[in-house]
């Protein structure tokens, strides 16, 4: 369903291990929104849930919720580390097809 590249792998537990309040919880995926950029993504320690998928990738149990899990399906995650900073990245096949630049209607972005 979602692969996690060995770096975003690393990174999520180096981030559990310096956080305290990871202990004992596993990494959530979530999808925040959408707007004229795609989706928004949202991730933190949490324990599961009832309804929520479980995905193991790389050794690292991740939970999705019910409602961004089809929407994730394919997706990779990755961390980078550039000029510009670094973070976690989601490659996602299934981004709905968005509006070229100053034709956005639905969203609430501009």
């Amino acid at each position: 369903m979602i692969s996690f590249s060995e770096r975003a792998v690393e990174k999520v537990r180096e981030y559990a291990g310096q956080m305290p309040e990871a202990a004992g919880k596993e990494l959530r995926l979530f999808i925040e929104g959408v707007g004229c950029g795609g989706f928004s993504y949202g991730f933190t320690f949490d324990e599961e849930r009832d309804g929520d998928t479980v995905v193991e990738s790389g050794g690292l149990k991740v939970l999705v919720d019910a409602q961004s899990a089809p929407h994730l399906t394919g997706a990779t995650v990755d961390f980078i580390e550039d000029g510009r900073g670094s973070g976690f990245t989601v490659d996602n096949p299934n981004v709905p097809d968005l509006p070229e630049s100053g034709g956005c209607s639905g969203c609430s972005c501009g």
